[in-house]
């Protein structure tokens, strides 16, 4: 519902308590957009930290393995130089090799491949034509320096990290320089520089040389939405995704042969959720939550405490005073502010006067209700006089017409009587039962009136829904009634040895709509000692009564004439009083 002042629907208006802390988080919304957005930096700068640090154990840990390779590929490239430059005998050239390996304990193999794919000299003197080993023939060919995990497969197979460079003279490629350094000396430096650090070394081509866990799930450590090529593109780098096993990552690019090969570091985040948080982050992102849940719990619990219980007191006040209590003069809030306190003695102030003004209007009551019972007493007992003189003067008339008459001016006279009779003892005078009053009225008509007239029998049936009318509309359906029923027993068609009938309705039709029904038997003209009435509608004086019932009944008329018998049928509204147009 709308209150009358054209505000917002009632079961839209926020409750006091709502209202105060939307009020409340509102004024704390300044202070906890500023703990957000400090908290948000403070998540920044640690990511920024984690991935720092990350880069720099990264950098770490592949400092031993970085010079390594690199100084491998220096000694590769001066023996290079030495062999492109100098045309070393085979055999010299196999024990400068050789010399290499005993001097590096880190190196495995050394040697020098020619252009036609043939070991021409190596560490450990032996020939071999390598234009077989489909592996590595493409990396020999290349004409560029090159580091690549490599299993050397005439070493009994062992895994190996190889570093080819080119022996160039008068810019033609002579062959390579190759140095074999085991793998097993790279991983055992990766395990023991960081073990809460996932560590791949690769080439700018994406190819893996070494993991710290070099096993069959070694690839599930890299970055799911960028590829090892990509991120040798991109060089140096931080940045956090979610590794291959689904797990949310800082990763770190360091590079360790510039452009050829590069280290890839990966942790966990210092903070990877909610669940991680450290106590002063959770603090610092909670807290405005929190500020805001007390705000709002106090601000419920002492609107509560100062205004809502005694509101709900004074709303209970007016219940018990709207229900009928008037003993409200030593009702008292419990310590409420002065302010409430005004609005509950206004309250018993008006109650006390509408309790005087009340009493003043149930005392008018009374009387005006009295009066109006007195009155109708008196007019049904008038009605009455005027029925027994009608009845006196019947006694004594002698022409049957006049008596006839007569007994028509009684009858209506009878029906007044019935409805004042009524209104006199009914206990409330606004309304009116219309079934109690027209099966009075009808009993009376039917039982005394007509059939002590003629002595003939008729069989009366009568429907009445309980329906409420109107005094107003009482007087001209109780009329309707008696003419359409005194019409029925006088020309119900009654033949010698034979019962008449007649059926008197009253129903609720529904939206506010009554019908009344009247129907008697009939029998043909020849059969009649006088015409039917309604036969000939608006002839008669009583046709021209129940239309004029029915027009100040507001209704609709329909009247039927059928073989075997006559109905008559008025439908009319239920309508009542117009109390403020009465008062005006």
């Amino acid at each position: 519902m709308t209150d009358l002042t054209g505000g917002l629907p009632r079961v839209f208006r926020p409750k006091l308590a709502l209202r105060l802390g939307l009020a409340l988080s509102l004024a704390i919304l300044p202070l906890g957009l500023i703990s957000v957005f400090q908290t948000y930096n403070v998540f920044q700068e640690r990511q920024v930290l984690s991935e720092t640090a990350l880069l720099a154990q990264t950098q770490q840990a592949f400092d031993g393995s970085r010079d390594l390779i690199q100084s491998t590929v220096s000694v590769a490239q001066t023996l290079a130089t030495i062999v492109a430059g100098t045309a070393l005998a085979a055999d010299a050239c196999d024990a400068v090799m050789g010399r290499v390996v005993e001097d590096n304990p880190s190196y495995i193999f050394a040697g020098f491949v020619d252009d036609q794919l043939d070991l021409t000299c190596a560490s450990d003197g032996v020939r071999r034509d390598l234009d077989g080993v489909a592996s590595i023939r493409s990396q020999l060919s290349s004409g560029r320096t090159e580091v690549l995990m490599h299993p050397l497969e005439f070493a009994a197979g062992v895994a190996t990290i190889s570093v080819l460079v080119p022996a160039i003279a008068d810019g033609r490629q002579l062959g390579v320089v190759w140095i074999a350094v085991p793998m097993q000396v790279l991983l055992d430096d990766l395990r023991s520089a960081a073990h809460h650090v996932d560590l791949v070394l690769f080439q700018n081509n994406g190819d893996i040389i070494t993991t710290a866990q070099f096993t069959d799930q070694r690839r599930a450590v890299l970055p799911d939405s960028k590829n090892l090529a990509e991120l040798a593109l991109e060089g140096r780098q931080t940045f956090r995704d979610i590794n291959r096993s689904g797990v949310t990552r800082d990763f770190a690019v360091v590079p360790i042969v510039p452009g050829r090969v590069f280290a890839l570091g990966s942790w966990e985040p210092a903070q990877s959720g909610i669940v991680t948080l450290r106590y002063e982050q959770m603090f610092a992102l909670y807290f405005p939550l929190l500020l805001w849940a007390i705000s709002i719990i106090v601000a419920y619990v002492m609107v509560h405490y100062l205004v809502i219980r005694h509101v709900r007191r004074l709303r209970s006040w007016m219940r018990l005073y709207a229900a009928g209590r008037g003993d409200l003069e030593t009702a008292r809030l419990d310590n409420a502010p002065d302010e409430l306190e005004v609005v509950a003695e206004a309250f018993r102030a008006m109650t006390r006067r509408l309790s005087e003004q009340e009493g003043k209007l149930e005392e008018d009551l009374r009387e005006k209700t009295v009066l109006l019972r007195e009155v109708h007493h008196r007019v049904k007992n008038n009605l009455q006089l005027i029925s027994s003189m009608l009845n006196m003067q019947i006694r004594t008339t002698r022409s049957t017409e006049a008596k006839h008459l007569l007994r028509r001016v009684q009858d209506r006279v009878m029906a007044l009587s019935a409805i004042h009779r009524y209104l006199y003892m009914a206990r409330n005078l606004s309304l009116v039962r219309a079934d109690e009053l027209l099966d009075g009225i009808v009993q009376q008509l039917v039982i005394v009136g007509a059939l002590d007239e003629t002595g003939r029998q008729v069989r009366v049936s009568t429907q009445f829904d309980p329906v409420e009318i109107s005094p107003d509309q009482s007087v001209p359906l109780s009329l309707l009634t008696t003419e359409a029923s005194i019409n029925a027993v006088k020309y119900c068609g009654m033949v010698s040895g034979a019962d008449a009938w007649i059926n008197i309705a009253l129903k609720d039709l529904g939206d506010g709509n009554y019908g009344l029904s009247v129907v008697n038997s009939y029998a043909e003209p020849d059969m009649q000692a006088e015409p039917v009435a309604g036969s000939d509608l608006g002839s008669g004086l009583g046709s021209k009564l129940i239309e004029s019932f029915v027009v100040q009944l507001d209704g609709t008329l329909e009247i039927n004439q059928l073989p075997d018998r006559y109905e008559l049928h008025v439908v009319f509204p239920v309508t009542w009083p117009d109390v403020t147009a009465d008062k005006d």
